[in-house]
Formats: structure tokens, C-alpha cells, sequence
């Protein structure tokens, strides 16, 4: 189906993702820095990025930063335990797709935001939905 890079240092969280979007019928890349996200995102071409905020290295908001320096239209979920106002508003500034607080998020809710933020011809719907998943 898709394509998907999860950029994320816990192991099991990143174990679980993995496993619920390889059930999906997704093609999945893990990265566990943000340094490796972005290599994996110039190898892969991915159709959607799940990224963490806290990572060894390159955290997500600088990681965040250089994939728009390339690429304006890929949507990014943001998935993390930031759940702070300042860090929301920095992420929107660089147009996410959705910000999902990760103990609040259960794994089906993760998954209808990557069906809702996939383009068409990757999720079956009509259009690529743009903006922030007000929730």
C-alpha cells in the first residue's frame, strides 16, 4: 500500500508501530534518530512520516525543519509526549499534517490519521487532506 518511515528511538514503540502498519499492508522504514530519518527519507521517497519530537542526535523539530527544506507536500504525523502549546505551534509552522500526543493516542486512532493524511492513490481517497488535525 504505503510507504512509511517512523522516525522514533523507543524500541517498543517503534515495534509496535512497525507491526501494526506492516498488518495494514504498509511498507515500513524505522529510524531511530533524526539523522537516519532524513537518509531514509532521500532512499525511500516515502509517502508518509510518523516522527518523534525527543531523539538521540538530530531531535524532531530540527528534523522536521530540514525535510521542508526539500519537500513542502509530504505529510508528517508528529507523534510524541511534547504535548506543551509552544511545541504544537512550532510544528505547525512547518505543516504538519496532524499532532498526535502519543499516551493519549491509541493505535487504531494512529492509524485512521495515516489513512486520512495519505495522498489518493496510496489511501483510496479522493484527495490529500491539508492541515492540521484540530482534535
Amino acid at each position: 500500500m504505503a510507504n512509511i518511515i517512523v522516525a522514533e528511538d523507543d524500541k517498543f514503540i517503534s515495534h509496535a508501530y512497525r507491526n501494526a502498519l506492516e498488518l495494514a499492508g504498509h511498507q515500513v522504514h524505522m529510524a531511530g534518530d533524526g539523522d537516519e530519518a532524513l537518509q531514509l527519507i532521500a532512499k525511500y521517497k516515502p509517502d508518509l512520516v510518523l516522527l518523534d519530537l525527543v531523539m538521540p542526535g538530530r531531535n524532531g523539530f530540527d528534523t522536521l525543519k530540514e525535510i521542508r527544506v526539500t519537500d513542502q507536500k509530504l505529510p508528517i504525523i508528529i507523534l510524541s509526549n511534547l504535548g506543551q502549546d509552544s511545541d504544537i505551534k512550532q510544528c505547525k509552522k512547518y505543516g504538519i499534517s496532524a499532532y498526535l500526543i502519543k499516551s493519549d493516542t491509541s493505535m487504531k486512532e494512529v492509524l485512521h490519521n495515516i489513512r486520512k493524511y495519505l495522498p489518493k492513490k496510496k489511501s483510496g481517497q479522493k484527495k490529500l487532506v491539508k492541515g492540521v488535525d484540530d482534535k
